[in-house]
């Protein structure tokens, strides 16, 4: 399983955001639906072995199960139309028992915190950043969980957070990408085996 945990600093926690724009009004949601298309979508399918984890505002948990995942389509309104329905189901989630709002789509009441320490007991977290070790000296892990921080940086408490929970530290690219891309360049990582097999 291939797991990626983006934190959305500014991300609503509630459904009342236009979906005409979501990259102004809604906190910079543009940056999360990327993130979900860039980790589930192939050319002519989507990617079933695949979770991301939306936390929005420290307070909620959207959670993508590609498995079940019906309704999704590659553009961002649409994206942004399945984290509202997630966000109308958000009195149903009673502490971290998800409610399911559409077909492999759940919110959950669960901060970064929660969530990270809820997903790295049978994953191996790989956090993404600039200092660490190039990935191509890396070897692939079987489960990971990839987490990712949206336009903003990781704020001192989500860093110490993720150093203590992280089993490795890596960098994807000599230059800082966005937070999409990067979700693309680490599936090519993992598709090929290290950049080994193609």
């Amino acid at each position: 399983m291939r797991q990626f945990l983006i934190v959305g600093h500014d991300a609503p926690t509630t459904p009342d955001f236009s979906l005409d724009d979501v990259a102004g009004g809604a906190g910079r949601l543009d940056v999360l639906c990327r993130c979900v298309t860039s980790a589930f979508f192939l050319s002519h399918a989507i990617r079933e072995d695949v979770r991301v984890h939306l936390v929005l505002g420290d307070a909620f948990t959207v959670r993508f199960d590609g498995a079940d995942l019906r309704r999704l389509n590659p553009d961002e309104r649409s994206t942004a139309a399945l984290i509202r329905t997630a966000l109308d189901h958000r009195e149903d989630a009673i502490g971290h028992i998800p409610a399911e709002s559409t077909p492999g789509v759940s919110i959950r009441r669960m901060g970064f915190e929660a969530t990270l320490a809820d997903l790295a007991d049978e994953a191996t977290v790989v956090e993404l950043h600039e200092d660490g070790a190039p990935v191509a000296d890396v070897d692939p892990p079987a489960d990971p969980l990839f987490v990712l921080s949206d336009h903003r940086d990781f704020s001192d408490a989500e860093a110490d957070l993720l150093a203590d929970a992280a089993d490795e530290r890596v960098r994807l690219s000599p230059e800082v990408l966005h937070a999409d891309h990067a979700i693309t360049v680490a599936h090519n990582y993992l598709d090929t085996d290290g950049y080994t097999t193609y």
